[in-house]
């Protein structure tokens, strides 16, 4: 942290609590006891909604927004990244785009997905045009999956006061962009990928096409909202939130961009004490993999949501699976390598801890008290390793840093202490010696120290 602020929100005691979600999954989704298999909700820092997946270069990097704490409405602010190359230890890469990258917008930083091509990645968001009052879509661009995104137009791309833009191209090249609620929408975009070309369209609403809604509302079919378009083999899917108030997730498939569409059922239910929800589909490294959202941290709800993800496989005809939300999550692929540098912000799970931007780039972790932890999952000490560096900053008087194994009261392998720098990014590199690190665990940096905030640390690194 670059001062001593009061912390902006606690989840203490997670170790502990690992029960927390409990209450809000499915009874066929309960929690493991475990703390050690407790990974979803995969961010743990700040609430997290709306997830955004995008494989690229071996990586998923993870587009979500950012719910507020404290939030009593979609108070959202900025969107933020982060990414994985094994779908369990994630980076925050911060946030790189929010509402004021965007000179005519107003507020609500609401659900968009990123998509790359030729070498830029554009990312799509609703926004209010504060001109208008209306809900807008922009489009930024950057040439990193990571940023920092810029306004690609100076202007809405396209507006009808309508939210929830999906962007999907197809393998012909052309490249669509679907929004809407309470209807749903789409246009053709050019190869700039900031323009448009046939019109606005409207994806006729049908109970054969979208299912049928309960009740006898002015709606009639069953999507609400949060499309999320995409192609497998030679079937095209559209996933969306579907019926409210709670949402459940539902799709529909065709045999062509534009439809016409068929309503195949349910991909998710209601579940997870967030009554709204919003998916994301990829496939990564040969599995295919459910993104979400729902309200299973403390504090969470339907304005402070987290992103969770679930590994799932399609079934022989091409069908999607009912999935349940877990907090187990995904598994981890392959291992993570302890021998090359580490963000310290790489965490497979937090307790107590936040991020922010750092002095010499990328971000740290701070906040740190007596007893909080970084979970990092699956890391290969192969034979051994010998010691251990921490890039670290400190306004206080410092702390220790305890490498643990398999739990934040594993086995001590090793004891880092940490001085006092003069400030919270004033930083030096800490070293200790290691033993009784080797084959595969999940690492633990435990922090201890006195009271109140003990330093900040950035990245960390063991050699063999």
């Amino acid at each position: 942290m670059s001062t001593p602020i009061p912390r902006r929100r606690r989840l203490a005691a997670l170790a502990l609590a690992f029960g927390f979600a409990a209450a809000a999954l499915s009874p066929a989704a309960e929690p493991s006891p475990s703390p050690a298999q407790a990974d979803n909700p995969i961010v743990q820092t700040i609430y997290t909604a709306d997830p955004a997946p995008l494989v690229h270069n071996g990586r998923v990097y993870l587009y979500t927004g950012h719910d507020e704490d404290g939030s009593t409405w979609f108070t959202m602010k900025e969107w933020r990244v982060w990414s994985s190359d094994d779908m369990v230890n994630w980076t925050d890469h911060g946030s790189p785009l929010n509402i004021d990258t965007f000179a005519w917008a107003r507020q609500d930083a609401w659900a968009g997905q990123a998509v790359e091509r030729g070498g830029k990645f554009y990312w799509y968001v609703p926004v209010v045009n504060d001109a208008t009052g209306r809900m807008a879509i922009g489009v930024a661009v950057a040439d990193s999956p990571t940023g920092p995104f810029r306004d690609a137009i100076g202007h809405p791309l396209v507006e009808n006061g309508e939210i929830d833009p999906t962007v999907f191209i197809d393998t012909d090249g052309q490249a669509y962009l679907y929004w809407g609620n309470p209807n749903l929408w789409y246009v053709k975009l050019n190869a700039d990928m900031t323009s448009y070309s046939g019109g606005v369209n409207q994806i006729p609403l049908t109970t054969q096409g979208f299912g049928t809604r309960p009740g006898g509302t002015s709606r009639p079919t069953l999507y609400e909202e949060g499309p999320w378009v995409y192609k497998r083999n030679s079937l095209y899917y559209m996933v969306f939130a579907a019926q409210c108030c709670s949402e459940f997730i539902a799709y529909s498939t065709a045999p062509g961009p534009t439809g016409p569409w068929t309503y195949r059922g349910t991909v998710m239910p209601t579940q997870g004490s967030s009554f709204t929800n919003h998916p994301g589909v990829i496939d990564f490294k040969g599995s295919s993999y459910f993104f979400y959202h729902n309200g299973a941290l403390p504090g969470g709800g339907g304005f402070t949501r987290s992103v969770a993800v679930e590994r799932f496989a399609y079934n022989a005809d091409g069908t999607i699976p009912l999935i349940n939300m877990t907090s187990t999550g995904a598994p981890q692929v392959g291992t993570l390598n302890p021998f090359v540098r580490q963000e310290a912000e790489t965490i497979a799970w937090a307790n107590g801890v936040e991020t922010e931007r750092a002095s010499e780039g990328g971000m740290n972790v701070g906040w740190i008290e007596n007893g909080d932890w970084i979970k990092v999952k699956g890391a290969a000490f192969s034979t051994g390793a010998r010691s251990f560096t921490a890039r670290v900053a400190s306004a206080t008087s410092g702390g220790r840093i305890e490498l643990r194994l398999d739990g934040p009261n594993g086995a001590l392998v090793g004891t880092c202490t940490v001085p006092g720098t003069g400030g919270w990014q004033t930083w030096t590199s800490v070293s200790c010696a290691v033993s009784g690190a080797s084959g595969t665990h999940d690492l633990y940096l435990k922090f201890t120290g006195g009271s109140g905030y003990l330093f900040n640390a950035n990245w960390w690194q063991f050699t063999a």
